[in-house]
């Protein structure tokens, strides 16, 4: 029976999106995303984001410096990242068709 790494942690594949595109923007831009950059991106909620990101660093996957914006560092290693997304950008409006 194989021995499972203590390194190696398990993520479902919405977080695996997250941790992905925490990494590629880290890696484009030096920095980390705020917050409203993943909201853009994935088109969700700021609270959605913002429980995200609370359920990664409780799980282990990434750290963030209290009182600092933008310190996610994610703690993963790259290799077993899932290939980012492009995440479906249909506009959602509430103005009727004519």
């Amino acid at each position: 029976m194989a021995k499972v790494s203590h390194s190696a942690k398990a993520f479902t594949p919405k977080q695996g999106q997250y941790l992905a595109f925490i990494d590629a923007y880290t890696r484009v831009h030096r920095r980390p995303p705020a917050e409203w950059e993943m909201q853009r991106h994935f088109g969700v909620t700021p609270p959605s984001v913002h429980q995200m990101v609370l359920t990664l660093e409780r799980a282990g996957l990434i750290r963030r410096q209290p009182g600092s914006p933008r310190s996610i560092e994610v703690l993963v290693p790259p290799d077993q990242l899932p290939v980012l997304e492009i995440p479906n950008q249909s506009v959602k409006t509430s103005v009727s068709r004519y």
